[in-house]
This record gives structure tokens, C-alpha cells and sequence, in this order.
């Protein structure tokens, strides 16, 4: 069994241990949260949270730590302090900061002989697996990707850290004109705030400045300065009411050329439809966790991400298995 860690404990976090309880060769080991232990209930019996102050002390006992918290204020210094310690996956997903966040885990991976695999989810994860694949097969033509309509966990995260805010949703929301526009074959160049709306929902702390709230997350850079963004300012009872679900989705085209003269077009297109945003993330988590458990065990060390991972590092079925029923 591959003895699993999960760090922090919020929709993420309980997404992965949904698909820990669905995975037959792993088990968990503990929770580990910055809040009071005896405050988080989890969804199994018996003693497996523990304060995140004591996480050290479980070198021995976790062969796989997965990191569940935020990428704007949280695993910039986790993952490359704990990967150290442990071989550790994250969903880092501020994809202008992944160069610098790979290089930061890789030294204190390779330092500690560990793996700390970052950025996989769905995106980035599948989606920028799905992205080379089909660069490679079309190198004569473009790329888009679009996300949504569903709440971004990472963007509704960064809302909730603005000083003033209690909670928030934010939806990502494709823009339909780009979209017939890809699908069509045209090849536009598309401007980041011509493919997407962001439109957010935030209930404020009562006297809350309402106006720095909503230019904190208009001109926050990496997540919002680059789209139209719409602010809402909501009840907690609304939100609970109308906004308690957490789905998502979203798709990668890519439209190309063949032929000697480039005269055939070619379009392919990746899409997912969620229920849950978390708890499939924290399904691609727990296969990643089990592919850095194997990996490991050959003897690698230091950063990577999915395009280091070859696909039978990921299931639980036998290469013999994969030849006869999968390829």
C-alpha cells in the first residue's frame, strides 16, 4: 500500500481523500491542517489529523505527500520546503510562475532525494499534456485552450486571502465568439481578455471597503488584471444558496495544417465536463502520487512535471494489462 499525506484540508484536500478511499493500492497515513486538529472532521473513522506544526515527524511514515493548498500564497513556499522532507505533488497552477516554481522545488527536491512533481491537475495537467501532443502532431497551427463555464478553486482562493473578504466563487466564463471562431478553422490571435470573462461573487466582512475589494481583485495580476471582470457582492446566504456547487470544465483545441502545400485543415479538441472541480483534481493528485511513488523507487529525484511521466506510471493496471484491454 502507498502511504499517503494530504496537506491542508479544504475542497481540494477532501477531493483527494475521496479518490485515496477509491484507490485500492493507497492508504491514508494523516491529514495535516493549520488549524485546531480536534476542529476538522474528515470523512473516515479514526485519528488521522494532525496539526501541521508536528508534519515533520512523518518522514518515516508517508511515502507520498500531497499538497492542497492555494498557489498564490501557499505552495510557492511549501512545496519547495516540504519536497525536502518528502517526495510531494502540488496543483501550482499560476502558470506565469511555473518556470521559477520548478526551479526552487527541483534544488530542494534533489537536496533531500526526493521527487516533488508540481502543476498537474487538469491545468495545468492534462490539459498541457494534451497541448504538446498536439503541437507535436500539427506543428503548422495554433493552440486554445478555454476553461469553464465553473468555479476556479485557485482564483476563488486568491479572493478570499484580500483583507475584507469572507468568502468568494469565482467563475471562469468562455467567450462564445472565440470559441465558433476556433472551431471554424480561422486561427484568430486571440488577446487573453477576448477568449474568457471572469465574473465573481464575494461576501464582504461587515464595514469592509467595498471599493478596495473590488480593485484588489480587478488589477491583481496573474489572475485578473488581463480579463473583463465583473464583481458581485453577495450574502453568505446567497452564496450558500445559489453558488455551493464547485464545477468546471473547459477545452483544448488545436486547429492545423498537413499536405505539402498545407492545403488540409485538421482540428482537435481535449474536453472535460465537471461535477466537481475538486474532487477531480484531487483524482489526477492521487494518480501522480502514485506514479512519483514508483518513480522514486527507481531511483529519481528532483522537480518534474507531467511531461516526465509516462502514462503506466499512473494506473494500477499491469503493463500486461495495458498492452491487451488499453492499447
Amino acid at each position: 500500500m502507498i502511504k499517503i499525506g494530504i496537506c491542508g484540508y479544504g475542497n481540494l484536500g477532501k477531493g483527494v481523500l475521496a479518490a485515496i478511499k477509491n484507490s485500492p493500492d493507497m492508504e491514508l497515513v494523516k491529514v495535516f491542517t493549520r488549524r485546531d486538529p480536534k476542529t476538522v472532521s474528515i470523512d473516515i473513522e479514526g485519528d488521522y489529523v494532525a496539526s501541521m506544526d508536528d508534519i515533520l515527524s512523518y518522514q518515516d511514515k508517508i511515502d507520498v505527500m500531497i499538497l492542497c493548498g492555494g498557489s498564490r500564497t501557499d505552495l510557492p513556499d511549501q512545496t519547495p520546503y516540504l519536497a525536502k522532507y518528502f517526495n510531494v505533488v502540488d496543483s501550482f497552477d499560476t502558470h506565469a510562475n511555473i518556470p521559477s516554481h520548478y526551479s526552487n522545488v527541483d534544488k530542494t527536491a534533489k537536496d533531500g532525494g526526493h521527487i516533488g512533481l508540481i502543476s498537474t491537475g487538469w491545468d495545468p495537467g492534462m490539459f498541457s499534456l494534451n497541448r504538446a501532443i498536439m503541437e507535436a502532431i500539427l506543428p503548422c497551427g495554433n493552440d486554445y485552450t478555454f476553461w469553464g463555464k465553473g468555479v476556479s478553486q485557485g482564483h476563488s482562493d486568491a479572493i478570499r486571502r484580500i483583507d475584507g473578504v469572507l468568502d468568494a466563487r469565482q467563475y471562469t466564463i468562455p467567450k462564445d465568439e472565440a470559441i465558433n471562431r476556433v472551431r471554424n478553422g480561422e486561427n484568430p490571435n486571440l488577446t487573453t481578455r477576448e477568449k474568457h470573462l471572469r465574473e465573481c461573487f464575494v461576501v464582504p466582512r461587515e464595514g469592509a471597503d467595498l471599493a478596495y475589494i473590488e480593485s484588489e481583485i480587478k488589477n491583481m495580476p496573474n489572475y485578473f488584471s488581463d480579463y473583463d471582470t465583473i464583481v458581485h457582492f453577495v450574502s453568505m446566504e446567497e452564496l450558500k444558496k445559489n453558488h455551493n456547487k464547485l464545477p468546471h470544465g473547459g477545452f483544448v483545441i488545436r486547429s492545423g495544417k498537413t499536405g505539402f502545400n498545407l492545403e488540409n485543415n485538421h482540428v482537435i479538441e481535449y474536453s472535460l465536463r465537471l461535477d466537481s472541480n475538486p474532487e477531480f483534481t484531487g483524482s489526477v493528485l492521487v494518480a501522480y502520487a502514485r506514479a512519483v511513488y514508483r518513480l522514486h523507487y527507481e531511483g529519481k529525484t528532483g522537480c518534474m512535471t507531467v511531461f516526465d511521466v509516462a502514462p503506466k506510471y499512473l494506473t494500477t493496471l499491469t503493463y500486461e494489462e495495458l498492452l491487451k484491454h488499453t492499447l
